[in-house]
């Protein structure tokens, strides 16, 4: 293949995930989450708040809103370069969870939504958020059980084997359940637990599920013909207006310790 077939498929795969993305930040329940996160977070007006994984960068233009300067970052240049098409006036940075680009200390609020279970070592992130937070800093994390998304299906058994095949792919995969150790480990006060059950009917949903399955597909875990019954069953039940996707979101907040 040659750079421009590659940087063609990139461009294709990139618009195929914000879509994905763009539909499910869409969706009532993920509306009510974010805003949920930006309440926990208690931000102060004209004070410093970083969204790490900030994607498309929905989130920093919505925290903007609410008076604070917002920064988003994220290790991804394609979802950097979309964000700052989308918000021309919004702050974006490149880097990653381990290695905030802030002096210590400089930040009020820290927000990570759907970013933990990518990470192999979720402990070096959570150091980093209190290493770049204020005394008294808030931090928010967001993020769904990879092992308890539920999907129903016909086949049960199927279901379950590609929900955890695609899971054990990841980082941290359990990393919501997982928060409140993580945060109390890292020397943070006050945390609490939150968890929010989010529906998805809208067949705009296929997508996820076929981002789901086709690396359970290439790992082996599924064969090929079983992963493509099982999505045609799925477009079935969303041309008959019986999909459904629910998935189990953990929000924990914290505060840092005042010195």
């Amino acid at each position: 293949m040659s750079r421009n077939q590659e940087a063609v498929e990139e461009h294709r795969d990139t618009q195929a995930l914000l879509a994905v993305l763009d539909a499910a930040d869409r969706m009532p329940d993920a509306t009510r989450l974010r805003a949920r996160s930006y309440e926990l977070l208690s931000p102060v007006p004209n004070s410093t708040v970083v969204d790490v994984g900030c994607g498309a960068g929905r989130a920093v233009a919505e925290l903007a809103e609410r008076g604070v300067h917002a920064v988003g970052v994220d290790p991804d240049p394609r979802m950097l370069t979309a964000a700052r098409e989308r918000w021309l006036a919004a702050e974006f940075r490149e880097a990653g969870a381990e290695d905030l680009p802030f002096a210590d200390g400089s930040v009020r609020g820290y927000r990570a939504d759907k970013v933990f279970h990518v990470l192999r070592e979720p402990g070096r992130a959570v150091a980093e958020a209190r290493r770049v937070l204020a005394p008294g800093g808030r931090i928010v994390l967001v993020g769904q059980d990879w092992d308890a998304i539920m999907i129903d299906s016909d086949d049960a058994a199927l279901t379950r084997t590609i929900v955890q095949a695609r899971a054990d792919l990841l980082g941290t995969p359990r990393a919501g359940r997982q928060y409140r150790d993580l945060l109390l480990d890292g020397g943070f006060a006050d945390v609490t637990v939150e968890a929010h059950t989010s529906v998805f009917t809208d067949p705009a949903m296929l997508s996820l599920l076929t981002r789901l399955v086709e690396p359970a597909c290439t790992s082996g875990a599924v064969g090929r013909d079983q992963a493509d019954e099982w999505l045609a069953e799925q477009r079935q039940r969303a041309q008959a207006d019986r999909l459904l996707i629910a998935i189990p979101f953990f929000v924990a907040a914290a505060s840092a310790w005042m010195c």
